[in-house]
């Protein structure tokens, strides 16, 4: 039987652990992919991953070390040209609200990556440089009496989800972060085992290791090749058999699996609509922004900060915009990445599959970021212009964590967002 899947961090089972260190091959400076890539002038395996995110590259893991099976990953771009690549780096819990959704897929994932950091270490390789990790500890800030009220049974809700956790007044916060502005009303729920990573290391370090399978004829990458079309399996329009790219046929014996992203929707929309099979995929894009402001030597950050607010899509006032046609919301978020440099976000809305950068809104990110911290009004517009750099993303968004087609022997689909690993905007 031949299935196709949308993406699902729950292919990282949790009686299997998908990376291992010693099963990678001999690394490189800053976990850079090697320079040739592994292609391979079959068209048959057991597996085809459609995407080369961070998601698509994992699932791709799994499968070649948790199995005997072969695994082909084809995407339209390269890695890290989407979502993964924009993201900010955040495995963070202080967000997340017990009990929800997508609560358990999230501590999941939470535990696999710090596992995957462990095992580095053991293996005594570093986990910074491989992955761009840093265990920062995260801090979720309340300026309000409020929020602060809000925040403390937050600590209470993840204390007692088993999640080391505390609550911070005004002035142990302070003593935190010193560059930050506080008063008598602001407070901070601290979490000290949350983490942040490099994204274009830690899919330089998983592809990497999966490049390790090909020389037994386990794994295959098709970069740069859109998907097509779907090829049928002897005539019938529900038996999938593999996908069509602009220059070759790959087929997948055993699975087809979508892990397309913000794509994924419009993709499986494409590839069935002449299939009369009713499937809906309620995954659309969602676009964000973050700031990097390179060479950053005005203050330090010790922490992940986020203000309170950006759990529950709250904005900074954004006037100028139709604010409630594009669902904007402007929040504070702000960590230091390993090379020194100061990531500031962020913006989220719904504008399609745009990806222009908006010069309002990355002016209305760093105001927003100088009402946390003042020194940034220090800096010059000429400074920041000089040495910022823009990233632009689209998130896959969906409310709906998984569902399955009914009724349909061969078509399975499974899907989840709030998705990565938290590589968000």
């Amino acid at each position: 039987m031949v299935s196709i899947f949308l993406q699902s961090p729950t292919f990282l089972t949790p009686l299997s652990y998908p990376f291992s260190s010693r099963s990678s091959t001999k690394r490189t400076q800053h976990g850079a992919s090697l320079s040739l890539r592994v292609t391979a002038s079959r068209s048959s395996f057991d597996v085809v991953v459609v995407g080369g995110g961070i998601i698509g590259l994992t699932i791709a893991r799994q499968f070649l070390t948790g199995s005997d099976l072969s695994v082909a990953v084809v995407d339209k771009a390269v890695p890290c040209s989407g979502a993964t690549g924009a993201g900010q780096g955040y495995i963070w819990m202080t967000h997340k609200k017990p009990g929800s959704d997508v609560w358990d897929l999230t501590l999941r994932s939470h535990e696999l990556w710090h596992k995957l950091a462990e095992s580095l270490t053991d293996d005594g390789l570093d986990p910074e440089e491989l992955l761009g990790w840093k265990k920062t500890g995260s801090l979720l800030i309340g300026r309000t009496t409020e929020e602060c009220v809000a925040l403390k049974q937050k600590v209470h809700e993840l204390s007692e989800a088993g999640l080391r956790t505390e609550y911070l007044s005004s002035a142990e916060l302070l003593l935190k972060e010193p560059a930050i502005l506080v008063n008598d009303n602001t407070g901070a729920a601290f979490l000290p085992d949350d983490s942040q990573l490099d994204a274009h290391r830690a899919v330089a370090y998983i592809e990497k290791g999966n490049r390790a399978f090909a020389t037994a004829g386990r794994y295959a990458e098709f970069y740069n090749e859109p998907v097509t079309g779907l090829i049928r399996s002897d005539g019938d329009s529900k038996v999938v058999a593999g996908v069509k790219t602009l220059k070759r046929n790959l087929y997948g014996k055993k699975a087809t699996i979508v892990a397309a992203g913000c794509w994924s929707g419009s993709l499986m929309h494409e590839l069935l609509k002449d299939c009369n099979i009713p499937l809906d995929v309620p995954v659309k894009p969602r676009k964000g922004h973050l700031l990097v402001v390179e060479n950053f030597d005005s203050f330090h950050l010790n922490h992940g900060i986020m203000e309170a607010g950006y759990s529950n899509h709250q904005s900074a006032s954004v006037s100028g915009l139709d604010v409630d046609e594009r669902m904007l919301s402007i929040s504070m978020t702000a960590t230091m990445d390993t090379s020194g440099n100061l990531v500031l976000g962020s913006s989220r809305e719904f504008v399609g599959f745009d990806t222009e950068a908006d010069e309002f809104i990355i002016r209305c990110i760093w105001e927003r970021a100088a009402e946390f911290f003042p020194k940034l009004r220090d800096i010059s517009l000429e400074d920041f212009i000089r040495n910022r750099k823009v990233r632009v993303g689209l998130r896959p968004y969906s409310k709906l964590l998984a569902s399955n087609a009914p009724n349909q022997k061969y078509l399975k689909p499974a899907f989840g967002m709030f998705t990565k690993p938290e590589l968000f905007f």
